[in-house]
């Protein structure tokens, strides 16, 4: 870092001081996030669970000092969490607008940002910790492009606790200045300034210490190209970004807009499993074969007057083994077994016990993760098995497909923003105050028996109440246009039948009336 940067910091870092540039310790101290930092504490707590980054476990050994050794946990947060993202949300699943352009527009964005996948992986991180978020915005090459925030980086500001409508974004970077780590927070709020006025103010932080935000320094000095403040006057009409919150209520903080993850209510059982497997874990270490002999039976020995490389008590076992140990006793001390037997059936029935309990905690069916020794079962019994898990999907699909709601009217709002783009064009023309009439198609293949449902579905075409149209529609995945597409084509590939004779004739009933009376 140059002299002239390393100046401008003191003197950013002075002015700060004394009140003529900002200084936060913590994002929440900042007077418009409206949320009490308990919430973020509580989050960066379940981040830890999800990581898998928990204390070491204490013991004192047999000389009774004191010792530490990792902790060989069982990571139900992170299991729980992947189950759930995968059967709420998965590749399978489209999207589709009534507006033929629109529609056009919105599934090419999605497939150039890889949503699918990405939307996947971060509902994933979205159900263990109680939230997500994204918002669109256009990169240097004029696409339209989908950043993501956990709930760690994510601030509502002036909200209430059905609609998040201004927020803030925090994202992080690290740069070495003088060979020490230089901590870099850069704050994306999004405000209203009346009804048809929407703000997006940046603001960049800098600090030496890692929990710490540190004080306001100029963006240039890690963004030259960003500007400070955006102001759009009566051209968007919704926020430009998109919020996901886990179903159900906040019962930490009944006032929070934020949702709460599976280790919120669930740190008692997750505790419970890990101690118990690590106990497991450490028995099978503790119980491998030890077997007692005489120390005279492993003690060196040595050379027997002058016949070199000759031992008086050559070595009695293979030097590989080791499970050998020596003691010092009674003269009459022989060889014992001293291997304990591991209490496997305790351990499996605690652990199973406990996550039952979790499997209930957390909305999942009954045998989920607990070991029930059954075999692969059919579609048909994972749908009466999974009840409780298919209700609790249910409650996270309409929070799912709110939140793309959200999306979709956030990137058609900029797509349909010339400011956005270097060449002062808009890629669409949208009003965001009317409907979007956006539909989402889930996949239900892990709940539903799809042979059976195409069986019975093709009986009801057969039978004349369902429409061709649908059922290609419910069973193969096409759009209306590639359903009428399909249709379309089956009616050309028909056989045309030439008339027959019959039809030719010039009677009305095929007869030819020659020599009639």
């Amino acid at each position: 870092m140059g002299f002239i940067a390393t100046l401008r910091n003191l003197l950013w870092k002075g002015g700060a001081k004394i009140g003529m540039t900002k200084s936060l310790v913590k994002i929440t101290d900042d007077s418009r996030v409206a949320i009490a930092q308990g919430e973020y504490d509580r989050i960066q707590l379940a981040k830890a669970y999800y990581r898998d980054d928990l204390p070491k476990i204490w013991f004192r050994n047999s000389y009774g000092d004191r010792r530490q050794r990792p902790m060989s946990t069982l990571n139900v947060t992170k299991l729980s969490a992947k189950r759930l993202a995968s059967i709420i949300f998965n590749e399978q699943c489209e999207v589709s607008l009534e507006d033929p352009q629109l529609d056009k527009l919105v599934k090419q964005i999605i497939a150039d940002n890889h949503f699918n996948l990405q939307f996947e992986q971060h509902l994933e991180t979205g159900v263990a910790l109680g939230g997500l978020a994204a918002r669109p915005y256009v990169d240097d090459q004029d696409n339209i492009r989908i950043a993501w925030a956990n709930a760690d980086q994510f601030y509502p500001l002036h909200t209430n606790t059905d609609n998040i409508s201004e927020c803030v974004f925090a994202s992080r970077s690290t740069r070495i200045e003088n060979d020490q780590p230089v901590y870099y927070t850069l704050l994306e709020f999004h405000q209203w300034d009346g009804p048809d006025k929407y703000v997006i103010t940046n603001e960049l932080y800098r600090s030496t210490q890692h929990d710490v935000v540190g004080n306001s320094v100029p963006l240039d000095a890690l963004y030259p190209n960003m500007q400070p403040q955006i102001e759009f006057n009566g051209i968007i009409k919704k926020p430009l970004f998109a919020y996901f919150k886990t179903p159900g209520a906040n019962n930490r903080d009944l006032d929070s807009p934020l949702g709460i993850g599976i280790v919120d209510n669930s740190r008692n059982i997750i505790d419970a499993i890990n101690s118990t497997h690590d106990a497991f874990v450490h028995e099978i270490k503790m119980g491998k074969r030890r077997i007692a002999v005489p120390a005279e039976m492993l003690r060196p020995g040595s050379a027997f007057g002058n016949r070199k490389g000759e031992e008086t008590h050559p070595r009695m076992f293979d030097p590989d083994m080791d499970v050998y140990e020596q003691f010092y006793g009674a003269d009459d001390l022989k060889i014992t077994d001293l291997t304990s037997d591991i209490r496997a059936e305790q351990y499996k029935s605690s652990i199973d016990y406990f996550l039952r309990e979790f499997e209930e905690q957390t909305g999942f069916s009954a045998g989920t993760f607990s070991f029930d020794g059954q075999g692969v079962k059919t579609a048909t019994e994972v749908v009466s098995e999974n009840s409780t898990t298919y209700q609790t999907r249910s409650s996270y699909l309409t929070q799912v497909e709110l939140f793309l709601n959200q999306l979709v009217t956030a990137i058609l709002q900029v797509a349909s923003t010339p400011e956005f783009f270097s060449d002062g064009q808009a890629r669409c023309h949208f009003d965001a105050t009317g409907d979007l009439n956006l539909s989402v198609h889930f996949d239900d293949g892990v709940f539903i028996d799809k042979d059976k449902q195409r069986s019975d579905e093709l009986a009801l075409v057969s039978a004349g109440v369902m429409p061709k149209r649908e059922y290609l529609i419910r069973n193969f995945g096409l759009s209306e246009q590639e359903a009428d597409q399909w249709l379309s084509e089956v009616q050309d590939e028909q056989p045309q039948f030439a008339p027959s004779s019959f039809e030719d004739s010039s009677g009305p009933d095929g007869d030819d009336d020659v020599g009639a009376d």
